[in-house]
């Protein structure tokens, strides 16, 4: 998002827009997105909309985490498609690969 200029270009949104185009359908059933921070409410609710099956997180986003910290976007109930949900895989890891990142482009 820094270098385009798009905030809409999360790595999330990205990946769903390439898995949409390489299947020829806007539905991912059966797939899964994994990712090294909570999704935000965005990326989480993009996910729903493309039917994503489940999706795979390690480190958590207690300022805008839509999955898990502050909302749980993904299996809400009101919601026509849930996906199933795996936080915290490699957590420690994933939260060290976050920092790393917004440190090279926040600073």
């Amino acid at each position: 998002r820094h270098q385009s200029g798009d905030v809409t270009a999360h790595a999330e949104m990205l990946v769903l827009s390439a898995a949409t185009k390489a299947a020829g359908d806007w539905r991912l059933d059966g797939h899964t997105l994994v990712v090294t921070l909570e999704p935000c409410p965005m990326c989480a609710m993009a996910a729903v909309w493309a039917r994503i099956e489940r999706i795979v997180f390690g480190a958590v986003d207690p300022k805008a985490g839509a999955a898990w910290s502050l909302y749980n976007i993904p299996q809400d109930a009101r919601l026509n498609h849930r996906c199933e949900l795996v936080a915290g895989v490699r957590a420690a890891e994933a939260a060290d690969l976050v920092a790393a990142f917004f440190a090279d482009r926040r600073p």
